[in-house]
């Protein structure tokens, strides 16, 4: 029974507990090494971060499932093709070639959300509720990025990548069986050696090496050791290029404009993809700004991770693309750059919200940032004269900065708002103000305002940019 692409059946893997499971998977590529056959393999219902290459011992051979061959309707001359034509198709077909002009139907009209009326607060005791999902966010373009031809120089004999154009939505439609496929091994960016859980574009000629090179300050790749060695005596860089805006402690932000430091900024976007699969790289990155997060020590500023956002938004994006890298996670830097593009956005006396959507660990770090960031403000107010204290969703919307759908889909998440006596109330269970608590004590990492040296610009004229 020959194992083919297209092939699904029960894989063995190790989970988080350390238990053996059968998970059923999809073959999406098959290959030999030294005479024996090794299979990669997409775990159906997982993330695409745990696909692995895998021998046929893993394999459970006996519950394959063989991909099915499309059905082929005859023609009306026999020939396999498509169904036959109808008089009113083929009117219509004739009708269509004809016709010089497409016409659109006009766009229907959506009705718009209904307003919330103004919520009191209060707060009482009694148990915790169950959440309700949240209002999921309508799809739109990201960016993320991409390389230009000049990228690299040619000294160490790599080649830079090539561009990738097209559509920067979310639809895996134009994905191919190359894109799902990891196709680097290991990088080693310092003194961390990080395993890609994605495709990323990186030259063809760099995929087959067992570890690619990264230079930690300007983000160069290099084939080896010695070309990465090479480099680092003629690399004066000690810190991501750009505007240092904020330094506390070992901390620092760099703002770097994606047209003046183009090849940092796209080297940046090569290893972010390694890590985002949401996103689809583009190779212009003069529209955005990029937001580096260091951590200082004697050998110079290293990187943590990032944010990009566009100069221009027209819908008050405040964050493209965000990433922490893999070393730094569950270590509350994630909420240290959401919390740092709000400060942003403070400043620039703005609200804003991160393009959608988010990735599934993005949407975590948003969603409890907002819990945190919203209840915080809910358990300051004070009541005047014994009556409940009162707030509006646009005073939380202008105190946070979060715009106001976020504050509404994070308060129906919580759970917290109830219509009583014709008038919205939300109400702090014990459970919520006990478990807010108890989150806020774990956060030691936290944005200081007065650290924060930015001066907005105003990006509308296209000679700053």
């Amino acid at each position: 029974m020959e194992v083919i692409e297209g092939c699904r059946l029960p894989v063995l893997r190790r989970n988080q507990e350390n238990e053996d499971e059968w998970p059923l998977a999809e073959i999406l590529s098959v290959k030999d090494i030294s005479g024996r056959k090794v299979f990669y393999v997409h775990y159906i219902d997982f993330n695409k971060r745990l696909d692995e290459w895998v021998t046929p011992e893993r394999l459970d051979l006996k519950k394959i499932q063989f991909p099915k061959k499309e059905a082929k309707t005859p023609t009306k001359n026999g020939l396999p093709g498509s169904r036959p034509n109808s008089p009113e198709r083929e009117l219509k077909r004739k009708l269509e070639a004809a016709s010089l002009v497409t016409q659109c139907s006009p766009a229907t009209p959506v009705a718009p959300a209904p307003e919330i009326p103004t919520p009191v607060y209060a707060q009482q005791n009694g148990s915790a509720r169950r959440p309700v999902p949240a209002v999921a966010g309508r799809k739109r373009k990201a960016n993320c990025l991409g390389t230009d031809e000049d990228s690299q120089d040619s000294s160490d004999g790599i080649p830079s990548a090539p561009r990738m154009t097209g559509s920067l939505v979310s639809d895996r439609s134009h994905d191919d069986i190359v894109t799902r496929m990891k196709n680097i091994e290991c990088i080693e960016l310092g003194r961390h050696r990080l395993k890609p859980w994605y495709f990323s574009p990186y030259p063809q000629e760099l995929t087959s090496l067992p570890v690619l090179y990264l230079c930690e300050f300007c983000l160069k790749y290099l084939k080896s050791l010695k070309c990465l060695q090479r480099h680092l005596t003629k690399c004066n860089l000690r810190h991501p290029p750009g505007n240092e805006i904020y330094r506390k402690g070992t901390i620092s932000f760099f703002e770097i404009d994606g047209r003046k430091n183009k090849n940092y900024s796209q080297n940046l976007c090569l290893l972010a993809k390694c890590f985002l699969d949401h996103k689809t790289l583009y190779y212009d990155t003069d529209p955005f700004l990029f937001y580096v997060m260091t951590e200082y020590d004697c050998k110079g500023f290293h990187i943590v991770g990032y944010f990009s956002k566009e100069k221009e938004s027209t819908e008050d994006y405040n964050v493209a693309c965000i990433l922490t890298l893999p070393p730094y996670q569950r270590r509350g830097y994630g909420k240290l750059l959401i919390e740092f593009s709000y400060e942003l956005s403070k400043v620039e006396g703005k609200t804003g919200t991160p393009e959608k959507p988010l990735s599934d660990l993005g949407l975590l770090s948003y969603r409890s940032y907002w819990s945190q960031t919203i209840l915080e403000i809910l358990m300051e107010l004070k009541s005047d004269n014994g009556e409940r204290p009162q707030i509006t969703i646009n005073e939380i919307s202008e105190l946070t900065s979060i715009k106001k759908e976020d504050v509404i889909s994070t308060l129906q998440y919580l759970n917290l708002i109830n219509y009583y006596k014709g008038q919205y109330i939300l109400t702090l269970s014990e459970d919520i103000v006990e478990g807010h608590e108890k989150a806020m004590m774990k956060r030691h990492l936290r944005i200081d305002s007065k650290c924060l040296h930015f001066t907005p610009k105003d990006w509308s004229k296209r000679g700053k940019w």
